[in-house]
């Protein structure tokens, strides 16, 4: 049984719209995305609307819908923006037969679990395929942090969202400490997405005496163009913060394999590869040799979301 639908995949800082076609045979092909600008639109049906018109034509009348936010009823709040998605008031509306709501990061770990040996790059431990039985966790920065897993064994596969980026940040040396120290006094409570996130560069940027005045985007393009020294070590403690991040989810979730996605990540696949990543994503005292023997890959598909959608719409609806 084949289907038509569009993929949408909702983050903080874009929404992403492509037609999908699911196959006889199960495979998933995703035409070229429509990007919007999240902030320049009042919700989804403003951004549907562009999207249809751009499409120039009739759009299919199922949709699968990644959004960053926890999915837990109709109405659904954006953890990084002013966004609410009504799930029935917006099937209505663009008038859709069925629809697939989940977490964004779920439909990372869908895609993670679809995806071919391809698709996957290693990064540290182990090399070979993904693990056919247990968990592999699932996690990426952007605008948040994203966090899910996955989970198959005789019964089939099963994923997980969560919202793990809202944990507590754990520093691990005196830099990050004083780090913390310096944005509890800030904001309060520290979640580790505010250093693990994208934007979080600028914090340790500046705890390294950086320009108080530059903004993430900045310091991310400069630091990876070595136009900034500064900026270039700002990045390497990200990726150790990562890593010691990556380790502690493989930890919680008794994992046999961690995948790192998003567009970030894949920017950062060499100095994840040469620096400290690594070495921190194994210091776990006692548990040193066990987390060296984890697998940690990277999707590199240019779209995991929304191929990730699709495959959960494929999932509840052609099952």
């Amino acid at each position: 049984m084949s289907a038509e639908l569009v993929a949408i995949d909702v983050g903080g800082t874009h929404a992403r719209f492509a037609r999908a076609t699911i196959g006889d045979d199960g495979t998933i092909a995703l035409a070229e995305p429509v990007t919007l600008a999240t902030q320049e639109y009042s919700g989804l049906e403003a951004a549907w609307a562009a999207y249809t018109q751009r499409a120039g034509g009739a759009v299919p009348r199922a949709a699968a819908i990644a959004i960053a936010g926890p999915v837990t009823g109709d109405s659904v709040p954006m953890t990084n923006s002013r966004w609410v998605l009504r799930v029935a008031a917006f099937k209505a509306a663009a008038g859709l037969e069925a629809v697939t709501v989940l977490n964004d990061f779920g439909a990372v770990a869908h895609a993670v679990a679809r995806a071919p040996a391809d698709m996957l790059t290693h990064v540290a431990g182990p090399e070979g395929p993904l693990p056919d039985h247990g968990t592999v966790s699932v996690l990426g920065p952007g605008t948040g942090i994203g966090i899910a897993y996955f989970h198959r064994d005789s019964g089939g596969c099963r994923v997980q969202a969560t919202e793990g980026g809202h944990i507590g940040f754990a520093p691990q040396d005196a830099f990050e400490d004083r780090l913390l120290a310096d944005l509890r006094e800030r904001h309060g409570r520290v979640p580790t997405e505010g250093i693990n996130a994208g934007p979080g560069i600028v914090w340790i940027y500046r705890a390294l005496g950086g320009d108080a005045a530059a903004d993430d985007r900045t310091v991310w393009e400069r630091g990876l163009a070595g136009e900034d020294a500064l900026a270039g070590q700002a990045i390497d403690r990200f990726c150790a913060s990562l890593g010691s991040l990556a380790g502690d989810y493989a930890l919680v979730h008794g994992s046999s394999a961690v995948v790192l996605a998003g567009s970030l990540s894949l920017q950062l696949r060499d100095r994840l590869r040469a620096g400290e990543f690594h070495s921190r994503f194994c210091a776990k005292p006692r548990y040193e040799a066990m987390m060296a023997g984890i697998s940690v890959k990277l999707i590199t598909h240019p779209q995991p979301g929304l191929y990730g959608a699709a495959a959960a719409f494929q999932s509840e609806h052609m099952a």
